[in-house]
């Protein structure tokens, strides 16, 4: 054996155990094999580090800097919402719903884009509704993984394979050529975490998976979350008060997020606003806090928050971290002097000064300066604040009235990169053209843009692509397909599509699907032929089977989703080891009856 080969091989194993027995966050692993191969001359420097510049990588950036712009536009809970209405809150019609969406989506578009834009609907399913988002998040990228098996454009194995059957002399594959195939792995994934799902899914609390800013808010300070809607009947002894004469601050330590009126929605009241009969309050606060208010004034509990829709959505409205800075003008002032709620429009929750926490009222505390204020508001207001010199927002603004309202261009984006990928552009190209449109019309700005990229995802696919050059390269591939190939040659063709199918989807777990794809296909054509096989099908199978990546979170869709879903490497390895069992069984019994 080449001394290289045998290098490569070592590495290649070391890899493998160092990623299931997960000594090493999954990105540190990537790592140390790529300059493990820079390290035994394996592969030049410029090679060791090209993993950095590929397709792959600035495709991943540009799918999420893209994905979290259309999260910014509210599209995608609007779209959650309709999914909700029709799951009817059932959590086996939810996922069934979910899956078969992003599922067929990607037969017309790259699986990466197809999981990225439904994410932000799931993540809002899961909150809407508590279900774990480890729950909802794996068989959404397992589903648009399996959507790219539907259709000769849905990935770039099956857009290959009709070059290298036409390099062969061989005859194409039709645009649903493969559709049967693909139909029934995408049904069979969709059933095997509906009926299996409980056993092989992690059920991981949100606090596990990627904490939100808000999160980390509610965490850090303690803050109330539960927003109730009551009404004020005619003859409650609230009629005729003021917000202060209420008490609701200093006696209850609530806050009325906003009054309700025929006239419409008045958020952060002033002290001196008045409550009238058939009006209507959001309260925030500890729920026994709330019913001492409530039984106090005699109000009437509503139990749908439609009148406050926009508070408690998280792309509306939320929770912020001011500071005053020691060139602001309010230093020396008091809340009251500024009639803070009245000219700003956001409801003070909290006021840190000098290592001292206050609640309740603090109207008359005067300001001073590194003085921290937390608030609650819509995204609209606070983004005002953030452009007033007083105040230092620390806080990232989530979303704003301005950024939905360009939810039309958001889209037009990004089905402007599909396009350009349907086209035949280079995808990197056209998903980082569709990021840098959305930027520079103002769907996301460039600080917000950086702050989408996942780096730990970018690091661990830009980690693994040097290990596909390196067997490419030293002819590891080649030489590993060979002498499986050669030990299946003459067996029954049920053992040869079996070789075929389990030899694709090793090699598609650390080489890019493509780079398998380009390794295999000359062989498998040479097999076929001394078989007596028609090689159409074989070279197929090597196609479809590229997209069986389960069992570790190398693919680009597990790496992207893996945080959000808070997963660890077992957890693939649970649920990816049966998905890729089943994977192989359905499409070599398909392959022996529908095509040989």
């Amino acid at each position: 054996m080449d001394t290289q080969i045998l290098t490569v091989l070592v590495i290649l194993a070391l890899t493998v155990i160092l990623l299931i027995l997960e000594v090493f966050r999954i990105d540190l692993v990537a790592i140390l094999c790529m300059l493990a191969l820079g390290w035994t001359g394996i592969l030049s420097p410029a090679e060791t580090l090209s993993g950095f510049g590929s397709n792959a990588v600035i495709a991943m950036i540009a799918v999420m800097i893209m994905g979290t712009g259309i999260a910014h536009t509210g599209v995608m809970n609007r779209f959650s919402g309709a999914i909700l209405r029709l799951a009817g809150g059932r959590r086996s019609r939810l996922l069934a719903m979910i899956s078969l969406s992003a599922g067929l989506i990607s037969a017309f578009m790259q699986n990466v884009g197809a999981a990225a834009l439904f994410l932000p609907a799931v993540l809002n399913i899961s909150r809407r509704e508590r279900i774990p988002a480890s729950e909802l998040i794996m068989p959404l990228g397992f589903a648009a993984i399996l959507g790219g098996t539907l259709t000769m454009v849905a990935s770039s194995p099956l857009i290959l394979l009709n070059d290298l059957l036409r390099n062969a002399d061989l005859k194409p594959y039709g645009l649903f050529g493969v559709t049967p195939v693909g139909l029934i792995l995408l049904g069979s994934g969709v059933l095997f975490f509906l009926f299996f799902g409980r056993r092989v899914l992690p059920r991981r609390p949100a606090g596990e998976a990627k904490i939100s800013e808000q999160m980390r808010l509610i965490d850090t300070w303690h803050l109330p979350h539960r927003i109730c809607r009551y009404g004020i009947p005619t003859g409650s002894r609230l009629v005729g008060k003021t917000t202060e004469e209420s008490g609701i601050w200093e006696r209850f330590g609530l806050h009325i997020l906003a009054v309700s009126t025929e006239s419409g929605i008045q958020y952060a009241p002033w002290r001196h606003t008045g409550f009238e009969a058939g009006q209507e309050l959001a309260l925030l606060g500890d729920e026994q806090d709330i019913q001492r208010f409530a039984d106090e004034f005699d109000l009437k509990f509503r139990e749908a928050l439609e009148s406050f829709r926009d508070l408690t959505d998280p792309d509306s409205a939320g929770f912020s971290e001011i500071l005053i800075p020691s060139e602001s003008s309010l230093v020396g002032r008091t809340m009251r002097e500024l009639s803070f709620r009245k000219k700003y429009a956001v409801e003070p929750l909290l006021f840190f000064s000098r290592d001292e926490e206050i609640s309740g009222d603090f109207s008359d505390r005067k300001i001073r300066s590194g003085d921290t204020l937390v608030v609650h508001g819509l995204w609209d207001n606070l983004d005002r604040l953030k452009g007033d010199r007083d105040f230092v927002v620390v806080t990232p603004i989530e979303g704003s009235l301005k950024v939905r309202g360009k939810t039309p261009i958001a889209l037009l984006c990004f089905a402007g990169a599909i396009g350009l990928t349907m086209a035949r552009l280079p995808i990197s190209i056209s998903l980082f053209s569709g990021a840098v449109a959305m930027m520079v019309t103002g769907v996301i700005r460039i600080d917000e843009a950086y702050r989408a990229v996942e780096w730990k995802v970018v690091f661990l696919i830009a980690g693994l692509i040097p290990l596909g050059i390196a067997m490419q390269k030293t002819g590891t591939a080649s030489f590993l397909a060979t002498r499986v190939m050669g030990v299946v040659q003459g067996q029954h063709p049920l053992m040869i599509l079996l070789a075929v199918a389990l030899m694709s989807t090793v090699f598609s777990l650390f080489m890019s699907n493509v780079a398998s794809t380009v390794v295999l296909a000359p062989l498998v054509i040479s097999i076929a032929r001394m078989a007596a096989l028609d090689p159409r099908p074989l070279v197929l199978l090597v196609a479809v089977c590229a997209a069986n990546s389960f069992l570790l979170p190398t693919h680009q869709v597990n790496a992207m989703l893996m945080t959000p879903g808070g997963y660890r490497n077992r957890d693939y390895f649970r649920a990816g080891g049966g998905m890729t069992l089943l994977f192989v069984t359905v499409v070599v019994l398909l392959f022996y009856l529908m095509y040989i």
